[in-house]
């Protein structure tokens, strides 16, 4: 008899005597084969599974990108290119992953506010697709082009006028570092018949992690319109609209999971409205977080267990120095627990406890789950926090007090 899950997320990963199976594989032989703790495990099914998800409700028309800053592991992100129509970069460094598995460097788009001119460089020299945020940029793409002898591939980033409302991070409207203000783009478009660049479209980009369709369905209507204004003032045809993504998972108590169906119907009616002013246009979708943040589980052992005053901590061998977001320091206004289970102890039939997860870390940051319903945990049993596919190891300070870091493995 298995245990009530303790998350939806829970119930992805399968539970065979007792024990979380990732990848078809009971954990703690998953545990022997990585050979330490803690670690990352992403199960390539769900990554599999969750592409095909969302390309059984977007419209066919619309592709589908892969933003990697969420999870660069490079065996993951060459799984997710034999998925996904192309890759998103935020840095000098991802575009040499992406570049190493082959893809089509002109799948490839390159964002991010503060790109060096030796990045820009590369990105030219590669054919990616630069997504300029700034006048700085643009010159600097016209200057690297000159020397280079060739015609850079480039996307104008705006800042829209409006923001996804009810996101979890908000990347448009208002004053932001990302982007060229929507109200400054035809300055900018002038700008670029100017320096003789080629603007090939727009990458409009409003906010993330969003569990509301009608706040998506209403951002996505908005990007496209603007599009059409901005289709207005540049001299060459729009053939790329990036129009970001947004999609969120659920990640505590009382959150449900998203629901694409109706976002996929009200974008597909959107671009018929538009599509006389946007005819050659290709419309993208990119995603980061919902394609990869279910899929993933990070892993620690308990090395020690501890009674303070009545309360139960489970000291394990991770903590925040690997998986900065689950204790709370990701940018959590208010700490909440990811879901947390005892991965060898999956059955009903062990007695729970209220207990703290805490780490090795000499802070009580360091915390993975805070008072919360548990098995009764011994030392060497395996902790195990959900969700954990997107913006684990790689947004973490790794390097504080200098603890061993966190291996990865796709399974």
């Amino acid at each position: 008899m298995n245990a009530k899950p303790v998350h939806a997320a829970q119930t992805l990963f399968p539970v065979a005597d007792d024990c979380l199976q990732v990848g078809g594989m009971p954990l703690t032989r998953l545990a022997q084969r990585v050979g330490s703790t803690p670690f990352y495990a992403y199960d390539r099914r769900l990554l599999s599974e969750r592409v095909a998800h969302v390309r059984a409700h977007l419209p066919p028309a619309v592709e589908l990108h892969f933003s990697m800053k969420a999870n660069p592991m490079p065996a993951l992100v060459q799984h997710m290119v034999q998925l996904v129509d192309g890759i998103d970069v935020a840095s000098g460094g991802e575009l040499k992953v992406a570049l190493d598995t082959g893809i089509d460097p002109g799948r490839i788009s390159f964002a991010g506010p503060g790109k060096s001119d030796a990045e820009l460089a590369r990105a030219v020299a590669a054919g990616a697709v630069v997504h300029a945020e700034s006048e700085r940029e643009l010159r600097a793409l016209a200057r690297i082009g000159n020397a280079l002898g060739l015609s850079p591939l480039l996307v104008l980033r705006i800042n829209p006028d409006f923001e996804l409302k009810g996101s979890g991070m908000r990347m448009g409207g208002g004053a932001k570092q990302f982007g060229i203000d929507a109200e400054d783009a035809p300055r900018l478009l002038a700008l670029c018949a100017a320096l003789g660049l080629t603007v090939l479209g727009f990458h409009i980009y409003s906010g993330s992690q969003s569990l509301k369709a009608e706040a998506i369905i209403e951002a996505q209507a908005q990007t496209l319109v603007l599009a059409q204004r901005l289709a207005d003032d540049t001299r060459d045809p729009v053939r790329i609209l990036n129009i970001g993504g947004g999609f969120g998972i659920p990640y505590f108590p009382g959150e449900a999971a998203l629901d694409l169906a109706p976002i996929g119907e009200a974008l597909d009616a959107a671009l018929a409205r538009v599509k006389g002013s946007l005819p050659d246009t290709q419309v993208s979708i990119e995603l980061g977080r919902y394609l990869v943040g279910e899929a993933g589980v990070y892993v620690a052992r308990v090395i020690d267990r501890k009674i303070s005053r009545g309360q139960v901590f489970l000291v394990t061998d991770g903590g925040l120095h690997h998986h900065l977001a689950a204790s709370g320091n990701f940018g959590q206004v208010i700490r909440k627990n990811y879901p947390v289970a005892i991965g060898n102890r999956m059955s009903a039939a062990h007695e729970r406890e209220m207990a703290s997860v805490v780490g090795p870390l000499c802070t009580p940051l360091d915390l993975l789950a805070e008072r919360m319903e548990l098995p009764v945990a011994e030392i060497g049993d395996l902790v195990v926090v959900f969700q954990s596919g997107a913006y684990g190891r790689s947004a973490s300070p790794q390097g504080f007090l200098s603890h061993p870091d966190a291996p990865e493995v796709l399974v």
